[in-house]
């Protein structure tokens, strides 16, 4: 009797009695408040980040993982560095434009992809590949972020300003910007390229802590696309409003000083475009030579033309590439760029003194296609999927990053900011008026085998609050949909919306589903409470510091 009863006990359920104790499953871990879940540990106690404990130094500053070891290493590598060089590391931030995260050789792309990138790989294998590098969905966002350390969502850079939107308005904070505070700390700050934060002066990058501006002030399409006949015919065939539309933006490379508004230098059609990122890099070339026996530090900001739509590649470069298609070509152009940047560090004896940190504002304009980049993951720019904000991210400094690195800890662009000024022995530079989102990088970078000091990735499209990531789990609360039969292209993220979830989210593990197609949340029911607690807690940040604009 008591075998037979064994027996019972161990016979399988039925079909409907597991499909009725998958939903109880799912249901209640998505129920589950973020007070159920356990305890995190210190740093010292694990390396797992899923479990590790974070730490606010400030109450306004986003809390970082401890860790101490490689925190002391580092003050004492940059304090060794200092009486070596004579003074603080010079900083060079090079953003391309809608590069995806497969366009890169060591990111699986490179020839595989039509585009040879070696002087690109060859930082990468001498520095440090991040794998899990994060932007904005946007150009205009990203670009706020980094020059702030702030999201988005608490300067009201929520997405690209339009021809014309940049005229008047919201730019950045001119007091808090990474190159003030780093001006501030007895830098020379220089920006070249693209800036897209507001083209009326005051926005302007050397009215907001920039010593020098050389560059484009808005997005590359703003000055061809129009001109485009198979685009825009009521335009090209009726000069009165072809004049019309030319005066939506200033049309050409712009330059000025501090205080001064930027006044035009190079003039931008269809055909001079070909020539902008030769511009900038001489420009940029120039600047570094200059600084061959200065005794003062830098911060370069280069921001490249390309490779943003549409593309027209460099004379020297068409046909360049594998592929033979203009943004391949684009792409080998832009390693040659960045290798000559390098190399001008090289012939001015700054580059041992030097970090190198190369990523792209997003992923790539899908919409585009052809015209456009490779990315292997869901989605692509104007997502929060990870095709849109996972990028590529290279940190490379002569003999003091260790050579041959490669990490998936985290890194937020937001992230440059406090690195930087932590860099520059400037933490005391760091706002107090305000939110930073910001993590101090620096161990990361340069301990032998630093670990990073960002736990989480928020996710925000807009104004609206899409997720979080911890490890390798990706909690989504909000669902993009972006395919409208009334727009052209029909998927286009920018004219898509943003749609909360029934149950309360999806979530994805990104190391086995890359492309976010297997939602697990019923599967996951203990790690569910970690990741909505860390969006409440995100969330309750703009409680205390208000946001310009409402959170949807």
């Amino acid at each position: 009797m008591l075998e037979k009863n064994k027996k019972n006990r161990l016979k399988k359920p039925s079909i409907t009695a597991a499909l009725g104790i998958a939903q109880a499953v799912f249901f209640t871990a998505i129920a589950l408040p973020a007070s159920a879940a356990p305890e995190a540990v210190p740093a010292a106690d694990t390396d797992d980040t899923f479990l590790v404990r974070t730490v606010a130094a400030k109450p306004n500053l986003e809390p970082a993982i401890v860790r101490a070891d490689q925190e002391q290493l580092t003050v004492e590598r940059l304090a060794a560095l200092k009486t070596r060089f004579g003074h603080a590391p010079n900083i060079v931030v090079v953003l391309m434009d809608d590069v995806g995260w497969g366009d890169l050789g060591v990111y699986g792309g490179g020839v595989a992809v039509g585009a040879a990138t070696p002087n690109l790989d060859q930082l990468a294998h001498e520095g440090l590949q991040l794998m899990d590098t994060y932007s904005q969905p946007s150009c205009t966002s990203t670009r706020a972020s980094i020059m702030t350390g702030q999201l988005p969502m608490r300067t009201g850079m929520l997405r690209p300003m339009l021809p014309g939107e940049g005229a008047s308005g919201r730019g950045i904070d001119a007091k808090a910007t990474l190159a003030q505070k780093l001006r501030e700390a007895g830098y020379i700050t220089q920006a070249v390229g693209k800036w897209h934060l507001g083209e009326f002066k005051e926005a302007q990058p050397q009215n907001v802590g920039f010593d020098h501006y050389y560059g484009i002030l808005t997005s590359s399409d703003d000055y061809t696309a129009w001109r485009e006949p198979w685009r825009n015919p009521d335009l090209i065939a009726d000069p009165a409003r072809k004049a019309w539309a030319a005066q939506g933006e200033e049309m050409a490379i712009v330059e000025g000083d501090a205080g001064e508004e930027a006044k035009p230098v190079f003039p931008i059609d269809n055909d001079s475009i070909r020539l902008v990122d030769e511009k900038l890099t001489e420009h940029a070339v120039n600047f570094i030579e200059s600084t061959k026996d200065s005794k003062k530090p830098f911060f370069l900001y280069f921001a490249t033309r390309g490779a943003h739509n549409d593309n027209y590649p460099h004379p020297d470069f068409v046909g360049k590439s594998l592929a033979k298609y203009p943004y391949k070509d684009v792409m080998v152009e832009l390693d040659y760029r960045i290798g000559q940047v390098q190399a001008a560090l090289e012939r001015a004896g700054q580059l041992e003194n030097t970090l190198i940190f190369v990523a792209s504002d997003n992923g790539p304009f899908a919409e585009a296609f052809p015209d456009t980049g490779v990315t292997p993951f869901r989605g692509a720019k104007g997502s929060s999927y990870e095709g849109g904000v996972r990028v590529p991210g290279i940190a490379y400094w002569k003999d003091t990053i260790k050579p041959g690195r490669v990490s998936a800890g985290l890194f937020d662009l937001t992230d440059i900011y406090a690195t930087s000024l932590a860099l520059a022995g400037a933490n005391d530079k760091l706002p107090t008026d305000r939110y930073i989102d910001s993590i101090d990088q620096s161990s990361f970078l340069l301990a032998d085998n630093g670990a990073s000091r960002r736990r989480a990735i928020y996710y925000w499209a807009n104004n609206a609050f899409m997720g979080v990531r911890i490890a390798e789990f990706k909690l989504m609360v909000k669902e993009q949909h972006y395919q409208q039969d009334d727009t052209w292209p029909r998927m286009s993220p920018f004219q898509g919306t943003a749609v909360p979830l029934l149950y309360g989210g999806k979530l994805f593990n990104l190391l086995v589903d890359t492309k976010e197609e297997h939602a697990m949340a019923a599967l996951k029911q203990p790690h569910l409470p970690v990741l909505k607690r860390a969006a409440d807690k995100h969330i309750a940040t703009f409680k205390a510091y208000v946001p310009p604009v409402p959170i949807q």
